[in-house]
């Protein structure tokens, strides 16, 4: 028999653990499989193992399906990014991991405006805005040679190109909202 993993969540630790030592203090002996799991529901909140399963069951099936860029995201790597990030949420250096680079370019990205015409200027005033290391032509060349924005022939009109976020940039982006928020 196949068995089904189940995600376990809690949102405070220490609570979960008072809960167990109770729990486990009322038993004579070791509890067993099926009592343990009751035990671990009933620390976070649910009657029993079952009644947790069924509401993990029912977020599964009204919840979006997982796409392929739902992979866990590797937060370490996004809290080495935020370094980069001054306290306004501006781009103050230029990363030197190439995967934190197209992280950092997907964050500038959104913060260009959808479906709008921008001359080179405005784009670079953009650009210019939004980072503080001085190199508004390495942005504007990385973000086209990334597909994430294209440029006319003669470079005199630039448009962002619409496309999902991978979700280390929603990550980052959202992590950067909420440090501005906080400050």
């Amino acid at each position: 028999m196949s068995r089904t993993t189940l995600p376990f969540y809690a949102h405070d630790i220490s609570a979960v653990a008072r809960s167990l030592r109770q729990q486990l203090a009322e038993h004579d002996a070791p509890p067993g499989h099926v009592e343990m799991l009751n035990m671990l529901a009933r620390s976070v909140g649910h009657r029993n193992f079952q009644q947790l399963r069924a509401q993990i069951a029912a977020y599964e099936r009204l919840s979006d399906p997982p796409s392929a860029e739902a992979e866990a995201v590797d937060f370490r790597r996004l809290e080495r990014l935020a370094r980069c990030y001054d306290g306004e949420g501006c781009l103050a250096r230029w990363p030197a991991k190439h995967s934190e680079r197209l992280i950092a370019l997907w964050v500038l990205w959104s913060r260009l405006p959808a479906k709008q015409a921008m001359t080179e200027r405005e784009i670079n005033e953009r650009l210019q805005s939004l980072h503080g290391f001085g190199d508004h032509a390495l942005l504007r060349r990385e973000l086209c040679d990334l597909g994430l924005m294209e440029r006319t022939r003669d470079g005199r009109v630039y448009r962002r190109v619409e496309r999902p976020m991978p979700a280390d940039a929603q990550a980052m982006v959202q992590a950067l909202k909420r440090r501005n928020r906080d400050a």
